[in-house]
């Protein structure tokens, strides 16, 4: 070996020893089932699954593997190529205009994954004549995205309105101004006050973007997410968002607005131009996801009764919660450690809860993210109350 693969190697060593020491390490599990409510890892034991984004329970849904198994045997493997040269077929499109429609859009267009999405939509519109307005907490994908555009960036602290509004003020003269923020923070499970930055940028004659990954499908009184939950839906300019969670758990994103931003998406975003298309399985696996949706009322009731039942009986042994009424429900134990070794012992006693720490959040604010699901059932949520007791009698013990 090279000596520079040495030097290397015994550097990344050390600072992988240095996570583990400080309770940053993020171990992965090995599943050998569909994902699901109850799982199983590699050594078959039955876990119960707190940590996935699955919201509607659809990721194992029969109905949705026979779609995918028949968009398979009628569309292929795979396209082997990018959209604008060979890479679209008839369901590629039948899935963007339901996603549009859904969504209350004119149009959308397909990405591999939201990441690539955000990572795209600034770069094709925006350029040094523009103000991007950002939330502080917003998703990594939409801070890289704004990284790699030349437009002027504003940060504004999370759903902190006065610094808004402060921000819009200070870019009176931009020929486009658009404020950008996540729909639903992942970390905290809290919403950004659509009603009030719609406001906001009417007055000041500004767009607004939402990454609804966390929120369409279950989220707003018939699952289109944040906006229809504030009312908001024709004032929002563009949406983007997943596939890859409560919407089947497969991969793709999506940007979807007006007909000319798509138009422009497809001439200039380079994760859209460079990337294979979104394999055919998935698509009609979606297309069949948008179908059940229509029908999921049940299913959006019994996700909100289980974040209900579970909130209430964590307040009820003390611990400590982010409040919200999203399904995601953040446990704060603020030590990295002591998250850490609360994350390990639910393991060990069967729960799939994870820990998560700096610099995925701020430090001193370590948690155990739960991520509820239609699936689960009111004894899943009873056992994941008496779970974390039974975790934190372990390690305080």
């Amino acid at each position: 070996m090279s000596t520079a693969r040495e030097h290397l190697r015994a550097d990344l060593d050390t600072r992988l020893s240095e996570l583990s020491a400080a309770g940053l390490f993020k171990p992965e599990h090995v599943l050998a089932t569909p994902q699901s409510s109850q799982v199983r890892d590699d050594a078959g034991r039955s876990i119960l699954n707190l940590c996935a984004n699955n919201y509607l329970g659809l990721a194992d849904d029969p109905r949705v593997i026979a779609a995918a198994h028949a968009g398979l045997e009628q569309w292929g493997y795979g396209m082997a190529s990018v959209r604008f040269i060979c890479g679209t077929q008839v369901i590629h499109r039948q899935l963007e205009q339901r996603i549009a429609a859904f969504l209350n859009q004119d149009d959308a267009i397909l990405f591999s994954s939201c990441f690539d999405a955000n990572g795209g939509v600034f770069e094709a519109l925006f350029d040094e004549s523009d103000v991007i307005i950002s939330d502080a907490l917003n998703h990594a994908s939409l801070i890289d995205g704004i990284r790699l555009c030349r437009a002027k960036r504003l940060r504004y602290a999370n759903r902190n309105l006065t610094e808004l509004e402060t921000a819009l003020r200070d870019s009176a003269e931009a020929r486009h101004r658009i404020i950008v923020t996540d729909g639903v923070f992942s970390m905290d499970g809290y919403l950004a006050p659509l009603d009030q930055i719609c406001d906001l940028a009417d007055k000041y004659d500004a767009l607004v973007m939402v990454d609804d990954s966390h929120a369409v499908g279950f989220f707003g009184p018939t699952g289109r997410g944040t906006p229809e939950h504030f009312g908001v839906t024709d004032r929002v300019s563009l949406v983007t968002g997943t596939l890859g969670k409560a919407l089947g758990g497969a991969s793709g994103g999506y940007v979807a607005g007006p007909s000319a931003v798509v138009a422009m998406l497809r001439q200039r975003a380079r994760p859209y131009l460079f990337s294979n298309s979104l394999a055919p399985g998935i698509v009609a696996a979606s297309l069949r996801v948008f179908d059940l949706l229509s029908d999921s009322a049940d299913l959006r009731g019994r996700l909100a009764a289980n974040a209900a039942r579970f909130r209430a009986g964590m307040v009820a042994e003390g611990f400590d919660l982010l409040p919200g009424e999203h399904p995601i429900v953040p446990v704060m134990f603020g030590d990295a450690k002591i998250a850490a070794a609360m994350a390990a012992a639910l393991w060990a006693d069967g729960i799939y809860a994870v820990a998560f720490t700096y610099p995925v959040v701020p430090q001193g604010t370590a948690r155990i993210r739960v991520q509820l699901s239609a699936a689960h059932s009111d004894a899943d949520m009873d056992r994941a109350v008496a779970g974390f007791v039974k975790a934190r009698d372990a390690v305080s013990s």
